[in-house]
């Protein structure tokens, strides 16, 4: 038995000083696993795997009260956010380009149900329409992120530093995209 892919690159595990491994569905459909420090990943992917049937009933169930409360955008209203990024976004590229040190090909809007924006190693980037409902500070830092990897196509330390040199309170915005970035992607 093995979880569906879909399901497995979306856990999130969070080590500390504990005994036990536990699972947790949050309300935006995080899926957290909190495990020992010193229990190797194998294992904890293994433990998700036996909790399968768990997991995905929790799943639904929190799916389901969210649809109930937030319905999914119609197609007018996908229209508009793509607009509204259309004219917002690029200037926003404008903006913060050149305190990357970086240039940029083509800037795509687009409707993405996993990702607020990417970088190609062409250099092109692409954005989430829905950024559009994001306060501003988390439209800037989704931008600043994305022209980061034009230097660092990666996450690795060298990529952070280089987010924290223009932004240095990105991680407030990372934070908002995580407690409340689902709740708005989850309705496409």
């Amino acid at each position: 038995m093995t979880l569906e892919r879909e399901i497995m690159k979306d856990i999130e595990i969070i080590r500390s000083k504990r005994k036990t491994i536990s699972i947790e569905i949050k309300d935006d459909l995080r899926i957290i696993v909190r495990a020992p420090l010193y229990m190797k990943e194998a294992d904890v992917y293994r433990f998700a795997e036996n909790k399968q049937t768990w997991i995905e009933k929790h799943l639904n169930a929190a799916k389901l009260r969210c649809e109930e409360k937030n319905p999914p955008f119609t197609a007018e209203e996908i229209r508009k956010l793509a607009d509204e990024a259309i004219a917002d976004i690029p200037g926003r590229v404008k903006k913060f380009a050149p305190a990357a040190g970086v240039s940029v090909g083509r800037i795509t809007i687009r409707n993405q149900k996993s990702r607020w924006g990417s970088c190609s190693s062409k250099g092109n980037l692409n954005f989430n329409c829905l950024l559009m409902l994001c306060p501003e500070k988390v439209r800037d830092y989704v931008v600043v992120h994305e022209l980061c990897h034009r230097k660092e196509m990666n996450h690795s330390p060298k990529f952070w530093e280089q987010v924290e040199k223009i932004m240095p309170d990105y991680r407030e915005h990372r934070q908002w995209l995580k407690d409340e970035g689902g709740k708005i992607i989850r309705r496409l």
